[in-house]
């Protein structure tokens, strides 16, 4: 018997027996989604971003105009949706292909 005390798991991928930690972690890395610019820049969590074009922000009645900069980003774990802060704009997201990094 193992002197751990951790659980392992048969992975039905690989054909191999692993610990619990493991592979969480291998499927916590397949499940990653990443998230490109307009132009194809990997985007990650606290990135800036300008806008490409203008886009008028339903709810909030006003427009963002092109080369507005977006300081800090949070990706929102799908392909094309990233999260902003922007000042008098609760809520806003953004779509990736709007975007080119900074």
């Amino acid at each position: 018997m193992n002197s751990s005390d951790e659980d392992y798991v048969y992975d039905e991928d690989s054909g191999e027996w692993m610990s619990a930690s493991d592979l969480a972690a291998k499927q916590a890395a397949e499940n990653q989604v990443t998230v490109r610019d307009a132009v194809g820049n990997l985007l990650s969590d606290g990135d800036a971003v300008t806008l490409i074009k203008d886009l008028t922000v339903k709810g909030a009645g006003q427009t963002l105009k092109q080369g507005t900069v977006i300081p800090s980003i949070r990706l929102t774990g799908d392909a094309q949706e990233i999260d902003c802060k922007y000042p008098g704009i609760k809520g806003l997201v953004l779509r990736a292909e709007f975007v080119r990094k900074r």
